[in-house]
């Protein structure tokens, strides 16, 4: 369907690499290529693992990719097939043929119509299973592949009400992609299944169902059977759901079992048939690991191809030949260990030394790694001493090397042997050693026969993004549970067996080509190429053949087909063009396959006597390719005269011709590539004296290129000079479509064709056309119907000042317009007026079209050299309050402000020019005032906003600033010194905030805190934190308050009323600090000295009333998290500000969001599946994830024996939260709760990012 996916990626890559010579560095490295499995993985954008899964899991079905791959519609009349089938194709390609670790989707994405955005969003995979089905199969309608994913995954269920009382059956049926199996209060695929599809539903009771033929309630059984199976099975494990009594989603852990392999055949309405076509084989198992507002997603495949290299994972890898060894020798030589028995421990221990001897005072930690119990605690109460037991045992243990090691002696009561180290190997020559040794080594042999060998198409592999890593099928039960669970599961049916040894029908299969042969005698040579004789001939003949086979096969092959066949058989390659067939290389040696003679499939084959066809010799080779070109002539009339009829403009704006066109005749004609122009006109009939002539294009403006049509004008063509008489069609680069204009001597007495040195120009009626001309006065009451309208005959090449002042003179308007400027403009669609046009421009020119409308209007039109602009003043332009404006397009931004000023009689400096963005929004400002208004690009008509305010320098930022106010602390309120009012005696803004995470709250009880505007400052981003303090100090609001250095004042950051963070660093650039223009601070005053460190965090800190449920006033707490960030730490940091025990205390943090305490004391960080590694554990990490002015809860044990966190107004506050929730739920908008309590909800809810619709847009064909 597509051809050659890589063609255009090997002529440019390879060739870009042979012509430099040397490796590209940079962005033109190669790609790492494929790691030890042979697979190539799949790169994620940012959130598009649930994407790469799913692909993954299509390419690894074998069915579904050779079924996309054979999809061949290229070739058909009109076919059209959309983009995605194409961008999957290829993406497929890539993986499984081009070397590299991991292939990009980006072109896929591309095709689904997502944008940048769409790539960093993650989805749930099941729902873009289906939406990704439903978009191919609209994109393969009409096509081979219409129906291959209705074949392959569609299945029937049949829902069932059977009448207990008359028996009668209510049936209806439904389709499914995929079965979404239940996993709460289930333990297994088989039993969600059983209750599916096994179990009845009894309408009973209350819940009575009408019967259609009884008239009546009745008592009825409901229940569903699996109708029709589809070859792959897909189940959707429903682990996310919600808890009513939270309000909150929630994702289920809990174990759920599936096996390898099911029979669903008890499941099944029918169930007569063999179990093999119930039966199913697991081979897809798509992993979700986290939560469910988000997570990763990866994939356990089964290699039912064996397109990768499995290898044994990791762990397996180890010396496993000498572990497996040392097993089998301790099973055969070494017998129970006896761990209560000290003898038998120490002998064991001296055994399995490689030199039979130990250190002495390397025993007792042997010994510790042997049993897992020092002698001290396990021996020497009832043994003594090591040493002393040693030496009462001297007929078994024996000290050399000066007391220091000890050895067993030649026959120990209980011998243990062990094959010989290596060194030991080298230097014993004992004659006993090499049958251990040789044991030894028979070993590994006899656990590799001893395993059981994995069938074909057995091996798994972990896909995850772009890692490839290979697992065992035991790893599969590790999905069972957990935050990394299974979520779908893809089965296939058993029957769908793969090949597995020979392939060679698979070979036959893939090297089979069809070939299309055309007969001799069904063709003609005309117009320089082969026309068939028939329309039934013009298809040719399907031929199926093996392309591993010889020319000479092939050839007798034919023999065969045409019985009648007589003379010799030529077989010559070849193709269809526009201008006919066309023959190009003939096959001569029939020993050469057809794959190395270059044939494939849909080739053209045409079988000849390799001479002549009826009668005529056939110019072969591609420099006799025939041209397809349209003689065009003048178009005569009865009378003898030339007719000139409508419609010329085709030869202009489109290049096209159409008989009883205007003036024009068009014909088609064929003539070789090699046949010189010459050769062509005496072809044609065409007397000597004749002229030919070709569109000449070379004098025509742009404008005129781009739409000549739409402004009417003549058509220009150029004489060819004798020279070119004698040159080829294809030396002179003439090609299919090309226009050839044969005109004799007597054309030119006409006024219709003029001959301008070597161009011939065409005058035609599209230059005799009108415009029509609209009067709208300078009143606005007249009615639409009252004004005036003129048509007035104009030609592209008129100006559009005589077309304005015949219309004044033929509507007799020139005493009414004495002395006032009126303007021609046009009207787009919705009657808007648009910018006035040019007068100085001729109709082409100003592209204007003819036969529309022009409305003269009050006003100046501009030249060339000047631009007619919109602008307002203060805020975006409504309907009727724009101004206009003339200016010249040297103009710069600073003049073209200054004009506007001026316009509306404004004074001042305090004024910049922004633009409107896509949306008719005040946008982005004119930064460089010194450049003119073409550079900056804007164009004619475009509309500016006058907007109140200086231009900032580049670079300088513009902060707005709040002062925290705290009733409790009175250097606080000292601060303000009148800030109600501003020097001008208006007030100034307040705002309250939210005391939670990152704000400063007052007692438990109060939660809301006030924040002050005192003003904004614009200062440079390269300036110090330091002196931004100094210069918040400046502002009228805070003249008077003393502050003795900045290290008095903190600085916060504020983000939707948040106080987010405390900005570090005094010497700091507010670029490092990443502060943006725009930014909200807010100051707070200190009654000490702060220089916060980058792992120093801020907290509030409340201990709680023994025996009540509240807390003491909070307290400030700077806690050092550089070095240690665990709970520990803080514990500890809490103990010594208190003067407790850390064990006596008991942490808490603050949830004001859900108005809940996460306790800390109880946490255990989770430890990795894979690694098995115990995380660091930090409190700045997951799930606490401290920052400044987090709430922290303490209760010290020693005093307070009550271990719950939550206050009174904790529970008020859930209370209201589920609520809320409970009218969402039922979609009542009503407040259901007290204004004071929904405003402290409105302002504590936390955002969360919007859930976007997962989309596929299948629009786009190719």
């Amino acid at each position: 369907m597509f051809g050659n996916l890589f063609e255009e990626e090997e002529e440019e890559g390879f060739s870009s690499i042979i012509s430099r010579g040397r490796v590209a560095k940079g962005g033109d490295e190669p790609p790492p290529p494929r790691g030890r499995s042979n697979l190539c993985g799949i790169k994620n954008q940012g959130g598009t693992c649930y994407l790469n899964s799913l692909l993954q899991t299509l390419l690894f079905t074998p069915e579904f990719r050779e079924e996309l791959g054979y999809l061949e519609d290229k070739d058909k009349p009109g076919a059209k097939v959309r983009v995605i089938p194409l961008e999957l194709q290829r993406l497929f390609t890539r993986l499984l043929l081009v070397d590299q670790q991991s292939a990009t989707t980006a072109d896929l994405t591309d095709s689904f119509g997502w944008n940048s955005s769409e790539g960093t969003n993650q989805h749930d995979v099941q729902e873009l299973n289906r939406i990704l089905f439903s978009a191919l199969e609209h994109s393969l309608v009409d096509t081979t592949g219409s129906t291959f994913i209705h074949r392959l995954y569609h299945g029937t269920i049949v829902n069932s009400i059977v009448c207990k009382e008359c028996g009668n059956v209510s049936q209806r049926q439904e389709d499914f992609l995929d079965l979404t199996m239940c996993v709460s209060g289930v333990s297994s695929l088989e039993e969600a299944l059983w209750n599916m599809f096994v179990e009845e539903e009894l309408f009973e009771g209350n819940n009575l169902y009408r019967c259609a033929q009884c008239d009546r309630l009745v008592t009825a059984a409901k229940s569903a059977k699996l109708r029709k199976l589809p070859p792959f099975m897909t189940m959707s494990l429903l682990r996310f759901s919600f808890d009513f009594t939270k309000c909150e989603r929630y994702k289920e852990t809990k174990r759920y079992s599936f096996p390898l392999t099911i029979n669903l055949k008890p499941f099944c309405e029918q169930n007569d048939e063999n179990d093999c076509d119930y039966s199913y084989e697991l081979f897809s198992v798509i992993i979700h690991k986290g939560g469910c507002y988000g997570g990763h997603y990866h994939v356990y495949i089964r290699d039912i191809d064996q397109l990768g290299q499995w290898e044994p994972p990791e762990e397996d890898r180890k010396p496993k030949m000498q572990q497996q060894v040392r097993e089998e020798v301790k099973e055969v030589c070494e017998p129970k260990l006896k761990e209560d028995d000290p003898l038998s421990v120490l002998t064991t221990v001296i055994a399995q030394e490689p030199s039979k001897s130990v250190l002495l005072d390397q025993l007792g930690q042997k010994l510790m790694d042997k049993i897992g119990s020092s002698w001290s605690k396990k021996f020497r109460k009832h043994y003594g001493p090591i040493g002393k037991f040693l030496q009462s045992h001297n007929d078994i243990f024996l000290l050399v090397s000066n007391g220091t090691r000890v050895a067993l002696k030649a026959n120990p009561p209980s011998p243990v042997t062990e094959p010989p180290g290596p060194a030991e190997q080298t230097t014993n020559s004992d004659p006993p050693t090499a049958p251990d040794s040789g044991a030894a080594e028979e070993q590994p042999g006899r656990d590799k026969r001893q395993e059981p060998e994995l069938e074909q198409g057995s091996h798994w592999f972990d896909l995850n993004d772009s890692t490839v890593t290979s697992i065992r099928e035991s790893d599969i039960e590790k999905q069972f549970q957990g935050k990394e669970s299974a979520y779908m599961l893809f089965y296939r049916k058993t029957q769908l067996q793969r090949p597995s040894e020979g392939f060679e029908e698979c070979e036959a299969t893939n090297n089979t080509v069809v070939l299309r042969l055309h007969l001799a005698p069904c063709y003609r040579p005309e117009n320089g190429a082969l026309q068939p004789i028939s329309k039934e001939h013009n298809e040719g003949t399907a031929l199926s053949f093996d392309r591993r086979k010889t020319v000479g096969d092939l050839r007798l092959a034919i023999y065969q087909m045409q019985e009648l066949w007589e003379g010799d058989m030529a077989l010559t390659v070849a193709k269809s063009l526009p201008a006919g067939l066309h023959l190009y290389n003939t096959l001569i040696d029939d020993s050469i396959s057809l794959y190395n003679a270059g044939i494939y499939t849909n080739s053209d084959l045409f079988v000849w006597n390799g001479r002549e066809v009826c009668g005529v010799s056939i110019l072969t080779g591609a420099e006799w390719e025939p041209v397809l070109l349209n003689v065009v002539r003048p178009f005569m009339g009865e009378d003898g005269e030339q007719k000139l009829e409508e419609g010329v403009e085709c030869l202009e704006g489109r290049g096209g011709f159409e008989n009883g066109g205007p003036g024009l005749k068009k014909e088609a004609r064929g003539f070789a590539g090699g046949a010189t122009l010459w050769e062509v006109k005496e072809a044609l009939g065409e007397p000597k004296e004749s002229l030919l002539c070709q569109e000449h294009k070379g004098g025509r403006t742009e404008r005129q290129e781009q739409g000549a049509g739409d402004g009417g004008g003549a058509s220009g063509w150029r004489v060819f000079p004798p020279d070119d008489m004698q040159r080829t069609l294809k030396e002179l680069s003439l090609k299919d479509g090309d226009a050839l204009l044969v005109l004799e001597p007597h054309s030119f007495d006409s006024s219709a064709f003029t001959l301008n040195g070597d161009v011939v120009t065409v005058t035609t009626p599209s230059d005799c056309r009108w415009l029509q001309v609209e009067f709208r006065p300078q009143g606005e009451g007249e009615k639409e119907e009252e004004r005036r309208k003129i048509k007035v005959p104009a030609t592209g090449n008129m100006l559009l000042c005589e077309v304005k002042q015949r219309a004044v003179e033929e509507l007799q308007l020139q005493e009414q317009l004495s002395g006032a400027q009126y303007c021609l403009r046009q009207v787009d669609c919705t009657g808007k007026l648009l910018p006035p046009v040019c007068e100085e421009l001729s109709v082409r020119d100003a592209g204007v079209r003819l036969m529309t409308t022009l409305t003269l209007c009050p006003g100046n039109a501009p030249k060339a050299s000047q631009l007619f602009l919109h602008f307002s003043v203060g805020a975006s332009p409504s309907a009727g309050l724009e101004m206009d404006i003339i200016l010249e397009k040297t103009c710069t931004v600073k003049e073209c402000l200054k004009a506007m000023l001026d316009a509306v009689r404004l004074d001042g400096t305090s004024w910049h020019l922004r633009r409107l963005d896509w949306c008719e929004e005040v946008g982005e400002a004119l930064m460089d005032e010194d450049a003119s208004l073409s550079e900056l690009k804007i164009n004619n008509g475009e509309t500016l906003v006058v907007t109140e305010g200086q231009l900032p320098p580049k670079g300088f930022l513009k902060l707005s600033v709040w002062l925290y106010t705290d009733p409790r602390n009175n250097s606080t309120v000292s601060m303000q010194t009148d800030f109600n009012h501003t020097d001008n005696g208006h007030a100034e803004e307040q705002m309250p905030v939210e005391a939670t995470a990152g704000a400063l709250p007052h007692l438990c009880g109060s939660n809301m805190a006030e924040l002050r505007s005192v003003g904004q400052v614009e200062i440079s981003d390269e300036v110090s934190l330091e002196d931004l303090k100094i210069q918040v100090l400046t502002l009228p609001a805070l003249q008077d308050v003393c502050v003795p250095t900045t290290s008095f004042m903190r600085v916060w950051q504020l983000e939707g009323r948040r106080l987010v963070r405390i900005l570090r660093g005094q010497q700091q650039t507010l670029r490092k600090l990443k502060l943006t223009s725009g930014t909200e601070l807010c100051v707070q005053q200190l009654l000490t000295e702060e220089d916060l460190g980058p792992k120093e965090v801020l907290l509030n800190v409340k201990m709680g009333v023994p025996g009540k449920r509240c807390y003491y006033p909070p307290e400030e707490l700077v806690w050092d998290a550089s070095r240690d960030s665990s709970p520990r730490s803080l514990r500890t940091c809490l103990a010594a500000h208190y003067g407790f025990s850390p064990d006596s205390l008991r942490l808490a943090k603050h949830q004001p969001d859900k108005h809940t305490w996460e306790e800390m004391s109880n946490w255990n960080q989770q430890v990795s599946k894979r690694k098995k590694k115990k995380k660091a554990e930090s409190l700045l990490g997951a799930p606490f994830h401290l920052k400044d002015g987090d709430i922290i809860g303490i209760k010290n044990l020693l005093i307070d024996n009550n271990k719950d966190f939550s206050t009174l107004e904790d529970e008020e506050g859930q209370q209201r939260l589920r609520e809320q929730a409970e009218q969402r739920r039922k979609g009542d908008q009503a407040a259901g709760s007290d204004g004071a309590g929904s405003l402290r909800k409105a302002e504590v809810t936390k955002s969360r990012k919007p859930e976007v619709a997962l989309s596929i847009n299948v629009g786009v064909f190719r």
